[in-house]
């Protein structure tokens, strides 16, 4: 029989429910309860409406111990559903586990007749009512409502919900040695890749084709490293651009400085640490910032790619509670990036950091927060303009490619102009969003997902237009006419 611990191949999201099965006394009031019931009516086809694969120990296939599948599913599983229900000690166990495993994207229900443990008192534990032999109608309803909501914040934010996590706060969750091993995997295939080459050119004496091998070599290892940052692979694409670090100084005899690394290849090794979030998130972010400034020297640079970098790493840092001195120095870095060159990303970006600085303790009277208001929406309109002119020249470039006889740097191009065409018009989006304009936002973030554009990019202009979101509900009524999403 098949282990299906691991994360499966199509790459959907996983959820595991820890509960009992079949029928179990509740001890503290004498009912028998059908956990299967409340698993295949409540749980189960909420999960799988998001479209995430739901599984429960009893549905696992495995070989050996039941106990090392249990183990790993809840180290690896996406999503934790948590059903207390009967008091069963071996949920209560098993959530303990989860809790000190992982800080966030476990939930916690139960049926509402469970007496809770003192250490439960300060965990969110959405209730159910079970019937014993049924569930009624109305109940299935409501209830599949408050776990889909549930399912929706948990899968799109980044709130801490361990217990563990939230009162021992430098604590690091453990890495995962499968993901770990497998970028590893791809790293060695590729390092191979380039001592076969350099030694074919050395066995022949050419040291010129030493030079041509490694500069083939480099060009996979990036075109490798950029498909995984498209495929959202982030600790491979990390592991590969420093590689391609270390063949690029190799390829000079050792001899190239920090100052004369290149700083296309510095700038992907800061995206893809940033976003790997290993061995935790803050850890991550403060490794991009220490790259930045000790390897390509943000604070004096006038390179647009690697100040907006810059305030991408201080926006996160921000945004996870690292103090208030993280956001000025993102407004910094994104502000001389778009004025370095009006792009749209550094200047949607600069936008919502005016909204977020207007909801801070840095703008203190209201004449304060209507000034930044203000200017995020002058941004807003001038990265309007900036998204028009980019789509008529993705839609131009479009054009030329389709006039090319069908080969790879057809569809090269393609994919390029596909992803181009996504960012352009999330962007434009979350900048009718911010200007209230909400019909334009619709059709234009529709527009965006019709483009079949990886989970993880849409998710992630999701975010940032969620909380977009809250900051214009609590300032919004500033501004004239007053922000409203209707």
């Amino acid at each position: 029989m098949s282990n299906q611990t691991a994360a499966p191949e199509d790459n959907k999201k996983r959820c595991f429910v820890v509960m009992g099965f079949g029928f179990k006394i509740d001890y503290a009031t004498g009912r028998k309860l059908d956990l299967d019931k409340a698993y295949r009516l409540l749980i189960k086809p909420v999960v799988e409406e998001k479209g995430v694969t739901c599984v429960r120990a009893d549905e696992i296939k495995h070989s050996g111990s039941i106990d090392k599948v249990m183990y790993q599913e809840l180290l690896t599983a996406d999503v934790v559903i948590a059903d207390l229900s009967t008091a069963n000690p071996n949920a209560l166990y098993e959530l303990g586990i989860r809790h000190a495993l992982r800080p966030r994207t476990t939930i916690v229900v139960s049926e509402n007749k469970l007496p809770y443990p003192f250490d439960l008192n300060h965990i969110l534990i959405s209730s159910y009512t079970h019937l014993g032999d049924s569930i009624d109608f109305d109940e299935v309803v409501r209830f599949r409502k408050i776990l889909g909501d549930t399912l929706d914040a948990v899968l799109s934010q980044e709130q801490t919900d361990s217990p563990v996590y939230t009162y021992l706060g430098d604590l690091v969750p453990p890495s995962f040695r499968a993901k770990v091993e497998k970028a590893q995997a791809k790293v060695e295939q590729a390092a191979q890749q380039i001592v076969e080459q350099v030694g074919e050119a050395l066995a022949v004496g050419k040291t010129e084709d030493v030079s041509a091998a490694t500069a083939t070599t480099l060009s996979t290892l990036i075109e490798q490293g950029e498909d995984a940052i498209k495929a959202g692979e982030f600790t491979t694409a990390r592991e590969l651009f420093s590689l391609a670090l270390k063949l690029h100084k190799d390829s000079a005899g050792g001899k190239r400085t920090a100052v004369h690394e290149d700083p296309y290849l510095l700038q992907r090794l800061v995206l893809a640490t940033y976003k790997a979030k290993e061995p935790d998130q803050i850890a991550a972010l403060n490794a991009a910032m220490e790259l930045l400034v000790s390897r390509l020297g943000i604070d004096e640079s006038n390179d647009p790619e690697t100040v907006g970098l810059g305030g991408a790493v201080e926006k996160r840092l921000y945004d996870r509670g690292q103090g208030a001195d993280h956001l000025d120095r993102a407004i910094q870095f994104y502000g001389r990036g778009y004025h370095l060159r009006s792009n749209r990303y550094n200047g949607i970006n600069l936008a919502y950091l005016m909204n977020v600085r207007a909801a801070s303790p840095l703008d203190e009277k209201d004449t304060e927060k209507i000034a930044d208001l203000v200017f995020a929406n002058r941004l807003r309109r001038e990265v309007l303009k900036l998204c028009e002119q980019d789509l008529k020249d993705i839609a131009d470039g479009e054009q030329r490619a389709a006039g090319v006889e069908s080969c790879q740097l057809q569809e090269d191009q393609r994919e390029h102009l596909a992803y181009e065409k996504f960012w352009c018009l999330a962007t434009k989006a979350e900048a009718h969003f911010g200007l209230g304009e909400m019909a334009e936002y619709q059709k234009t973030r529709t527009d965006a997902q019709a483009l079949g554009a990886a989970d993880w990019m849409l998710q992630s202009s999701d975010r940032q237009i969620s909380r977009l979101k809250d900051l214009l509900v609590q300032h919004g009524h500033l501004l004239d006419p007053p922000w409203t999403a209707s």
